[in-house]
């Protein structure tokens, strides 16, 4: 056989599965179904997307975001099953820093958030089959990596492992901190309605509380909040769902605004300032989205 064409035939399936992904995700851009169902507002030109980096190597599979040093870098970390570490990357995609955390397992590693004191949460939480029992979320400080945390949780509303298939909705790839508590979104598999919980943010065994749901068409892959906790954003396939947050206990009930935002297979998010935000995608790319006029 002529060398170099079976690796070609092996990469087939892969290819024909990622464009029919592709496809997919570009069907759910529109803001429409959370326009009619969920009442954001849709604003055509609000914002202007543009890539500023190529993640180096060492992250070949973005999956959570969070400020390392405001406008100047960011920590991110690999999904599931890689290395259990966190690295620092500038606004240029330049490694900065690599922290390898060898005490712990990136089982499945979806989302990182981080708190008004640089402590970092690494949510070790996927959960695609709905049957994990062992829930984390890893609390550590950068500067003190040795030094480790654990906030261990269930859901309250979660009895069968797995569900039936169409309450299969404790799938979570989003979350972030404030106010010391967690806030985590299910991916909205099922009912394609996306729960909200809230936990305690310090460590400990807890139950994760239901605090509200909201209709999303497209699958949920990251959250943040902004510097100045008025706004936090849920991320999808295609979207971000903007909300106003304020401290009534209902952070689901006033939704603000839906960007078409399609960068391939976006899962991570963190906000620059309070209007602008970066994504990262599977593919290696982060992207700023800048409001106009501000």
């Amino acid at each position: 056989m002529t060398p170099g064409i079976s690796q070609k035939n092996e990469m087939l399936p892969y290819k024909v599965l990622y464009f029919l992904f592709s496809v997919k995700v570009a069907l759910f851009t529109c803001c429409g179904p959370e326009k009619r169902r969920s009442d954001f507002e849709v604003i055509g030109g609000a914002y202007k997307i543009r890539q500023v980096a190529t993640l180096p190597g060492e992250v070949n599979e973005s999956s959570g975001l969070a400020v390392a040093r405001p406008g100047q870098s960011y920590w991110t970390h690999n999904d599931g099953g890689s290395a259990p570490a966190l690295y620092e990357v500038d606004a240029g995609g330049k490694l900065l820093r690599t922290l390898d955390l060898p005490g712990l397992r990136n089982r499945d590693w979806e989302d990182l958030a981080r708190d008004d004191g640089g402590n970092l949460y690494i949510g070790d939480f996927g959960n695609n089959n709905n049957t994990r029992r062992n829930l984390k979320i890893y609390r550590l400080h950068p500067d003190r990596p040795g030094r480790v945390d654990s906030i261990t949780f269930r859901y309250a509303d979660q009895t069968a492992f797995p569900p039936r298939e169409r309450e299969r909705n404790f799938d979570c790839e989003a979350f972030f901190w404030h106010a010391d508590s967690l806030y985590l979104f299910s991916k909205n598999r099922g009912r394609k309605n996306v729960k909200m919980y809230a936990l305690s943010a310090r460590p400990g065994d807890h139950v994760a509380e239901v605090r509200g749901e909201v209709f999303i068409k497209s699958m949920v892959t990251a959250a943040d909040v902004n510097p100045s906790h008025s706004l936090f954003a849920v991320l999808t396939y295609g979207k971000v769902l903007l909300f106003r947050l304020t401290d009534n206990g209902r952070l689901l009930k006033d939704p603000y605004l839906c960007i078409k935002v399609y960068r391939n297979q976006a899962e991570a998010i963190a906000f620059v300032n309070d209007t602008d935000f970066l994504i990262t995608n599977e593919q290696g790319k982060m992207y700023l989205v800048e409001r106009k006029g501000k």
